[in-house]
C-alpha cells in the first residue's frame, strides 16, 4: 500500500490486504444489526495500526436501504482489533 509516514494516513485503496481484512473481521466478530462490506481502506501507522474502511452498509431487516459508511478500526500490537467509530456518509 506504499510507504506511510508515522501518523499519516495512506491514500484509499480498493485492494484490501489480508492484514486489513483480518482486523476488519476481528473487529466485527459478533456485531449485529447492520452488515458492512469494505470497499476501500486507508491506514495509519501508530502503535499498532488504524484502519479507515469505506463500506457499503445495510441493515439486516426487511426493507433496509444500503448506505455508505466510514468505519474506523484500531488494531493494537497485542490485538484484538476493535471498532473506534462508525459514521454514515451523507
Amino acid at each position: 500500500m506504499g510507504t506511510n509516514l508515522l501518523g499519516g494516513w495512506s491514500a484509499y485503496s480498493t485492494t484490501i490486504s489480508s492484514e486489513a481484512k483480518k482486523a476488519f473481521d476481528e473487529a466485527f466478530k459478533g456485531f449485529v444489526g447492520v452488515g458492512y462490506k469494505p470497499l476501500a481502506v486507508s491506514q495509519q501507522v501508530v502503535s499498532g495500526m488504524n484502519y479507515r474502511f469505506f463500506c457499503n452498509a445495510k441493515g439486516v431487516y426487511p426493507g433496509a436501504v444500503d448506505y455508505a459508511a466510514l468505519v474506523e478500526i484500531y488494531d493494537p500490537l497485542q490485538h484484538p482489533a476493535h471498532i473506534t467509530s462508525i459514521k454514515k456518509v451523507d
